[in-house]
């Protein structure tokens, strides 16, 4: 029976404290890959948390990246629209905090049974269009999946620095994600030679996979479309890792 193991981790980044949250399952010692979790819009919340503890149970160590700062944790969208837009707008800072992010989970390797040989990143809606922007940097890992997430950038040649494989998973109907965007991320990707997929989902919204997300054709769960994207990413990383 596993053992779900959360622990705070405290970082910094340019000299600013973060808190992410480690989660393992503390049963077993065999090493495991790391994922670094970008959280939606709410950053380290409890639902972030939920969703960190059944990846972890599938045998990874996850560190829920803290990308606003240890004293920020948005109560509501208001809170959370002023967190995220300045990390959207200015994608530098964005990128920064996601490679600072992904140290403080490879500084994690005494602390948990961490395979650092074995990175990816995987995040949801805003964190979706963070684990994109990891990649585009040039992170070592060997996948990046985004769940509903925007697929713009500010730079798109910089998609000849992925070095690993890249997976969106979006819902056709999202109407927070522009539908130009999926050719024109395609484009991206593919004048960058990059190993990359595209899974649009019929039917479905944004935020497909949060179970608190309740409004019709905007924002809304979907138990099916969750499943089928959840398998997609675990199939990926199995393939990447040699599982």
């Amino acid at each position: 029976m596993s053992q779900i193991s959360v622990q705070p981790v405290a970082y910094s980044v340019d000299g600013q404290a973060f808190e992410g949250q480690l989660v393992f399952d503390a049963s077993s010692t065999a090493p495991r890959p790391g994922l670094l979790m970008a959280p939606n819009w709410m950053g380290v919340s409890q639902g972030a948390l939920d969703t960190a503890r059944k990846v972890a149970e599938r045998g990874y160590v996850v560190l829920v990246a803290d990308l606003y700062g240890k004293d920020v944790r948005p109560n509501g969208p208001d809170q959370a629209l002023a967190a995220m837009m300045p990390l959207k707008n200015d994608r530098s800072l964005l990128r920064q905090r996601m490679q600072g992010s992904l140290k403080a989970l490879l500084e994690q390797a005494g602390k948990a049974p961490l395979d650092t040989a074995k990175l990816a990143t995987f995040g949801f809606c805003f964190g979706g269009c963070c684990s994109l922007e990891l990649a585009r940097d040039g992170a070592p890992v060997a996948a990046a999946v985004s769940f509903h997430g925007t697929l713009d950038t500010p730079n798109p040649a910089d998609a000849k620095n992925i070095k690993g494989a890249v997976l969106v998973l979006d819902g056709a109907i999202d109407p927070l994600v522009p539908r130009e965007q999926l050719g024109e991320f395609a484009r991206e990707m593919t004048a960058a030679n990059v190993d990359w997929a595209l899974t649009s989902y019929g039917g479905a919204a944004h935020s497909f996979t949060d179970p608190h997300a309740q409004v019709p054709g905007k924002m809304q769960y979907d138990a099916k479309v969750a499943r089928r994207a959840f398998a997609a990413m675990f199939d990926l990383l199995d393939e990447r890792f040699g599982a």
